[in-house]
């Protein structure tokens, strides 16, 4: 299983790096966005798409990692209550029975989605820009399909006594 965990956690790693890299590309398109608009009065037309795609690539690439650190928001006033193990089976529960499942099925709609974008090479259709969509689709069901992998693990790992919930990953 920990080779199972390792390579999860390996895939959602690298995902965060290019989720990283996004991150630069959105910042120094909208630096050139605003110099042409402001410094030499020729807007692009590309940069709305270029920032609506890679706030949601960075924000889906980004998800699986942020679960891997438990850095996503929680709000446990009521668990921190309940004994460890208590938590645990909850928490577990609730990633592997519940979570896993849903996130599963946004991560096979979303495959479908991106080949069939591929497939009929559909561009968006309210962007004078029309750029082909298929990439950005693509990237976020792998995004997805990440997410899925590591909520899986996590609630593993929380059944398996590895994580307490709100804690941090024992060695």
């Amino acid at each position: 299983m920990t080779g199972l965990f390792n390579a999860v956690d390996a895939i959602s790693k690298f995902l965060s790096y290019i989720a990283q890299g996004v991150t630069l590309i959105l910042v120094a398109s909208m630096i050139y966005e605003v110099a042409a608009r402001y410094v030499f009065n020729a807007p692009t037309m590309w940069a709305f798409d270029i920032s609506y795609m890679c706030t949601g690539t960075l924000f889906v690439l980004g998800a699986s990692y942020a679960l891997r650190e438990d850095a996503h928001v929680r709000i446990d006033f009521l668990a921190e209550k309940m004994p460890v193990r208590f938590r645990q089976l909850i928490e577990g529960t609730v990633f592997v029975v519940f979570l896993a499942p849903i996130y599963g099925g946004l991560s096979w709609f979303a495959m479908k989605r991106a080949w069939r974008a591929f497939a009929t090479s559909e561009v968006e259709m309210v962007s004078p820009w029309a750029p082909l969509v298929w990439p950005f689709y693509s990237l976020l069901a792998i995004g997805l399909i990440a997410l899925t992998l590591q909520i899986t693990v996590e609630g593993l790992r929380t059944f398996s006594g590895a994580r307490k919930p709100g804690f941090e990953l024992e060695a």
